[in-house]
């Protein structure tokens, strides 16, 4: 009896934690994905391009966004999701003989919006300006050197180490320098944003975005994560699918144990009925006996369970420092669910018992 139910108790304890593990070591890490909305200036264009040859494209009444319009989505329902909100300049810029792209961003939210950014030097400050490591193989640059970039000396600050993206083919300065350099003061050329967190209702807040600045465009990158959460739902899903076969398979296994037990204990239960014992008197003994013991199967089946999913944790997710969250439910859930399993499978052979009749069982001693 006490195996089947450790069984069924550590097997359904080792797959909802392993899910609740894995989806809590997501939502923790959600904001690691950096920007995942997007606010561009509202246009209408039309692609041209034919068989997959790009022939640029035409764009009618683009409306730029003005940086004091930036206040405005402090003031959507859902502000308080905002992690981080990234004002952007960009604009193309010769560098000796070499034509980049600058961008003028507000450092102070850079490492939230690029967590995965690794800087050899600092961010800039004004008169300053961080390489990407492409174009400063190009130019030949390393930190502490100066370029002239429209006519004003610019001090590199640091070199961005190689990311795979395009932020390697970019110079970055301060926002202020950037409007400057650009002559765009006070327009932003595009705005990140990061707030995808657990709880955050994206689209709505898209749509809260999109009302306070309707002359852009707010567009939402969440596909990973959506794909990613997904997954789990269904794996969870699944869980809970092989946990109920599971615990059902515990409860015959009760069920037949209790049963060879009652058949096993006639002659006790005889003398137990002779001297004077009611029938509800042996059912509570049959109870207590199947609550006790499924009560230990469930406690021990719970720490059989947690050093399962630590081991499954080690084996699949490659060292990913995902932990086993230590949920004070999860013991008392595993307990109450043994218990209650063993006393619904003990039901039938506690009444079978009480029906035994004494003289029958005497005359088995």
């Amino acid at each position: 009896m006490i195996v089947g139910l450790v069984i069924s108790v550590s097997t359904v304890v080792a797959l909802l934690n392993y899910v609740e593990a894995m989806t809590h070591t997501i939502n923790h890490n959600l904001e690691k994905y950096g920007a995942n909305i997007l606010i561009v200036p509202k246009t209408e264009s039309l692609a041209l391009s034919y068989g997959g040859l790009s022939l640029g494209g035409v764009s009618f009444e683009m409306e730029e966004i003005r940086e004091d319009q930036l206040a405005r989505i402090g003031t959507i329902k859902n502000a308080a999701n905002i992690a981080a909100l990234g004002p952007v300049v960009l604009g193309a810029v010769q560098v000796r003989e070499h034509k980049a792209l600058l961008a003028g961003l507000d450092f102070k939210t850079v490492y939230i919006l690029k967590p995965w950014w690794n800087i050899t030097g600092r961010v800039p400050e004004e008169q300053e300006a961080l390489f990407g490591s492409k174009v400063a193989t190009v130019l030949g640059l390393k930190t502490g050197d100066a370029v002239a970039i429209k006519g004003r000396d610019l001090k590199v600050s640091g070199i961005l180490n190689p990311t795979g993206s395009q932020d390697d083919d970019l110079i970055f300065v301060t926002l202020k320098t950037a409007q400057a350099l650009l002559d765009k003061q006070g327009r932003i050329s595009m705005i990140e944003l990061a707030a995808l967190c657990k709880a955050c209702p994206i689209e709505e807040m898209v749509k809260q975005i999109s009302e306070v600045l309707p002359g852009a465009d707010v567009m939402a990158i969440q596909q990973v994560v959506k794909g990613r959460m997904e997954t789990l739902n269904q794996f969870k899903k699944l869980s809970y699918g092989v946990s109920s076969v599971v615990l059902l398979v515990g409860a015959l296994l009760v069920l037949v144990t209790m049963m060879s037990s009652v058949r096993e204990r006639t002659a006790e239960i005889g003398i137990f009925r002779a001297i004077g014992f009611r029938r509800s008197h042996v059912i509570r003994i049959i109870y207590l006996e199947a609550s006790i013991l499924s009560g230990l199967a469930g406690l021990l089946g719970y720490f059989v369970g947690l050093g399962a999913t630590k081991l499954a944790l080690m084996l699949f997710t490659d060292g990913m420092g995902t932990a086993v969250p230590i949920e004070f439910w999860m013991p008392v859930g595993a307990v109450t669910l043994a218990a209650t399993i063993g006393l619904l499978a003990s039901t039938y052979p506690a009444f079978m018992a009480a029906r035994l009749d004494p003289s029958e069982a005497l005359r088995m001693l």
